[in-house]
């Protein structure tokens, strides 16, 4: 059964394997925070990979009370990072290496150290319209929204530590924040608000990235009526907990979002048809994703619906069909993706005995993750991940198969999930843990002063990139190979058959006209027996008597008839 035709790629994004940098965490160049100079000597590494584009979470001015997506300055590198001459040198030595640059664009909320909240705080009518101040009912919230990070979504701002002196001791209104309440949202129906992000836009292109990543994408445009709704988002999932019968949100994933995002493509479009968005886009379907990739909006969007998916083969199967469809329905690649800065590892959340998005976290007390099953998994779920047609991205450490750290002490945690939920969630400090490089040096090589922000596990010497390089099947060298035949084979835009859609396990068939079929086998609780003429390419583990044990994935060549 074909479930998605052959294409002919008309931009890199459209089938690039995508490397995610999170700065503080991959490099640093003097201290225990990383940096942008730190991020440029080590981009021969990444280049070295095969990958197409990096991809950078912010690194603009702020209070990094939430990793830099509280900004206070979007065209500013933070201090913490370097200067805006840092950011000039790593899109050009990233140019150099042959890799694209995307930066994060942080447009629902701000920090309120930023000059229009600070405006907006000392009475500033025109500032505070840019934001969501209202009146409180009877002393309490405006209405009953919910921050994503546990709490309500609402603050006043006499109960801020900074409120302002007279006449504004005693103010009563409120300001909303759908994350921490060092966020303040945007308010996008004003018109200073969309010119502001056209400009910060333009900043960046001048200065040569090739596109952004569009945080909380779904998330712009609000009711204006600000109507009660008392239910949870969840971060990545989106609304899937929430029950059938209750009204859409009236904050998240509305129809107005798409007006803005189609003029960011005129602006992008400015600088020539090759500079891309992709978007942070949580919904609960993917029809609802694929309006975001429409051919006047935008290139790309992470595909959230494949990270959800509980590792069996009946999920998987159904959600790479859906998804494909869906994106086919628009024109748009489907954009494949198995963990990022907001998710619990996939070598650690796969080991689980639920698998899918996993809890936001894991400590030391709570369910371990069963860590050989973990790995294997992981890996199968990365190979069959790069066969699937579109783009892929992957975040830094997957190819070290870097687990989740689960010892890290509270007092060390910087995480806003961790605080304003009072320590019911562990938050996302765990996959943010810096990049061991050299086993045998302080933090790992992490920095030249053997500082790191967050302890690194002491069993990360036997993984760390130096050792893994050193050894012909480590996970490091496996995910070398995985990205260069998957573009020899040219599997981004090949078309995909599935070959045997009730089995117990994933078996598709990537094709192109110019070259041999690639089979593609996952197996999951039980092993699977491979054909005997069967020419193997790469496989997560090693394959005896042509039996690929249970939860492993191969490709490879068979000299028989095509299959349609």
């Amino acid at each position: 059964m074909i479930i998605h035709q052959q294409t002919t790629p008309q931009q890199w994004w459209q089938d690039a394997v995508i490397y995610q940098i999170y700065p503080r965490s991959f490099a640093s160049s003097h201290g225990k925070i990383g940096d942008l100079a730190g991020i440029s000597s080590r981009l021969e590494y990444v280049a070295d990979l095969g990958v197409d584009a990096i991809w950078l979470s912010p690194f603009y001015r702020s209070p990094q009370k939430d990793g830099g997506y509280d900004v206070a300055n979007y065209r500013l590198v933070d201090p913490l990072f370097g200067t805006n001459d840092d950011a000039v040198n790593l899109i050009a030595t990233a140019h150099r290496n042959n890799l694209k640059i995307i930066v994060d664009l942080v447009p629902n909320h701000t920090s309120d150290e930023h000059e229009w909240f600070q405006a907006a705080l000392a009475g500033d009518e025109a500032a505070r319209a840019r934001y969501y101040f209202r009146d409180g009912i009877d002393g309490n919230p405006p209405n009953d929204w919910i921050s994503i990070f546990g709490g309500s979504a609402w603050t006043r701002v006499c109960d801020r530590a900074d409120a302002p002196g007279s006449p504004w001791e005693s103010d009563t209104s409120w300001y909303l924040h759908l994350f921490d309440s060092s966020q303040p949202d945007l308010n996008w129906d004003n018109p200073e608000v969309r010119e502001e992000f056209d400009n910060i836009l333009r900043f960046w292109l001048n200065l040569g990235v090739d596109g952004f990543r569009v945080d909380v994408a779904h998330g712009l445009a609000k009711d204006p009526a600000l109507p009660n709704w008392q239910y949870h988002w969840d971060m990545v999932a989106g609304g899937s907990e929430i029950p059938e019968n209750v009204p859409r949100p009236p904050m998240w994933n509305r129809p107005e979002v798409h007006e803005i995002y189609r003029r960011w493509r005129s602006v992008l479009d400015e600088y020539g048809p090759d500079r891309m968005l992709v978007a942070e886009a949580w919904v609960d379907s993917e029809e609802d994703l694929a309006k975001y990739v429409r051919s006047d909006e935008m290139s790309q969007a992470f595909n959230f619906a494949f990270l959800l998916t509980p590792f069996t083969a009946h999920d998987l199967r159904k959600t790479v069909l859906t998804s494909l469809g869906a994106m086919d329905s628009v024109g748009a690649p489907t954009t494949w993706v198995l963990s990022n800065h907001d998710v619990v590892r996939a070598t650690s959340r796969l080991g689980l005995s639920h698998t899918g998005k996993g809890p936001n976290g894991i400590r030391s007390w709570e369910e371990q993750p069963d860590v050989e099953l973990g790995h294997r998994r992981a890996l199968a779920a990365h190979l069959l991940q790069a066969a699937l047609p579109g783009s892929t991205y992957i975040y830094q450490g997957e190819e070290l198969s870097l687990p989740e750290h689960m010892d890290l002490p509270d007092n060390v945690r910087e995480d806003p999930a961790f605080f304003r939920t009072q320590g019911r969630e562990a938050g996302r400090d765990g996959q943010r843990v810096p990049m061991p490089w050299e086993a045998d040096q302080p933090a790992f090589g992490f920095s030249p002063n053997g500082e790191s922000w967050l302890p690194q596990p002491a069993q990360w010497a036997d993984i760390a990139v130096d050792v893994q390089a050193d050894q012909p099947h480590s996970s490091l060298n496996h995910f070398k190979r995985m990205i260069a035949l998957r573009k020899t084979l040219a599997m981004g835009t090949a078309q995909l058959v599935d070959q045997e859609p009730q089995a117990d396990y994933l078996h598709y068939v990537s094709q192109r006209n110019d070259r041999a079929d690639i089979h593609v086998v996952v197996a999951f609780d039980n092993p699977v027996s491979l054909p005997e003429d069967a020419n193997l390419l790469i496989a997560t583990c090693e394959i005896s008597d042509g039996i690929l044990p249970a939860n492993s994935a191969v490709w490879f060549e068979q000299d028989t008839e095509r299959v349609n």
